[in-house]
C-alpha cells in the first residue's frame, strides 16, 4: 500500500490542470465566528478558502502535501496563508490550535486505513475542544463502471474501494461504515448526500460530514 505521501509526483504534475468541486455547505459555518481559526488541510489551489474569504472569514490557513498545488494557490491568492507539508499527515500547527479544520476530497487520495487513521488523530491533535471538522469525500459508488474497477483492484490494494485512475492515481471510494468507524472519536452533527464532479469529469456520489471534537471532561 503506497505511504501517505507516495503519490506527491501525480499531485504536482495535476497541480496546474485539475479542477475540484465539492462545495461548501455555509450552513455549517454560522456558529463560527469571521475570525475563527479555520484549516483547509489538503487545500489544492484554495478554492474553498476563497469562498470563505468571500464570506467575511478572515482567519484562515492552507496546507497540501504538493508544493505545486501550493504554488498555484499563492499565485491565485496572494494575500493567503498557505504551507507545504513536509512530512505527512503531521501538519505544522500547535495542540488545539485551530476552530475549524476542513478536510475536502482528501480521503480519497489516502488509500489506507492505518494512514487515514494517522490523518484523523492529526486533525484530532490541532483542533480545539469543541472544534468543528467539517469533510467532504466519495462514497462507493454503485455503477458498473466503478464497482468493475474496485474487484479488479481489491486483490492488488487489499481493500475493496480503491482503484488506479486512468492518469495514474491511486484513490479510494468509501462506505459508510468506514466513515463512521474512522469519525468514532468525534460527536457527529450532520451528513448529507450531494452529487459531485470527480477531477476527472464523472458524477459520482458524495457525502458531508459535520462532526465536533468533544470537550474536555
Amino acid at each position: 500500500m503506497p505511504a501517505f505521501d507516495s503519490q506527491v509526483p501525480y499531485w504536482d504534475a495535476a497541480a496546474a490542470t485539475k479542477t475540484f468541486t465539492h462545495p461548501l455547505h455555509l450552513p455549517w459555518f454560522d456558529g463560527l465566528g469571521r475570525h475563527a481559526a479555520i484549516l483547509d488541510y489538503g487545500c489544492g489551489y484554495g478554492r474553498v478558502m476563497e469562498e470563505l474569504a468571500q464570506h467575511g472569514f478572515d482567519g484562515l490557513t492552507g496546507a497540501d502535501i504538493s508544493p505545486e498545488m501550493i504554488k498555484r494557490a499563492r499565485r491565485l491568492h496572494p494575500t493567503m496563508r498557505f504551507a507545504a507539508l513536509e512530512a505527512p499527515p503531521h501538519a505544522p500547527y500547535p495542540d488545539a490550535g485551530f476552530d475549524a479544520v476542513l478536510l475536502f476530497a482528501v480521503l480519497t487520495c489516502v488509500p489506507g486505513d492505518e494512514a487515514q487513521r494517522r490523518l484523523i488523530a492529526e486533525l484530532n491533535r490541532i483542533l480545539k475542544p469543541g472544534g468543528i471538522l467539517c469533510i467532504s469525500d466519495l462514497l462507493l459508488q454503485d455503477d458498473e463502471r466503478n464497482r468493475g474497477r474496485y474487484r479488479r483492484c481489491a486483490h492488488r490494494y487489499g481493500t475493496y474501494g480503491v482503484f488506479k485512475t486512468s492518469d495514474g492515481a491511486i484513490c479510494r471510494h468509501h462506505s459508510r461504515e468506514w466513515l463512521t468507524t474512522l469519525l468514532a472519536g468525534f460527536e457527529p452533527l450532520a451528513t448529507r448526500t450531494i452529487t459531485v464532479a470527480t477531477m476527472n469529469g464523472h458524477e459520482a456520489t458524495a457525502i458531508q460530514i459535520l462532526t465536533r471534537k468533544p470537550t474536555a471532561a
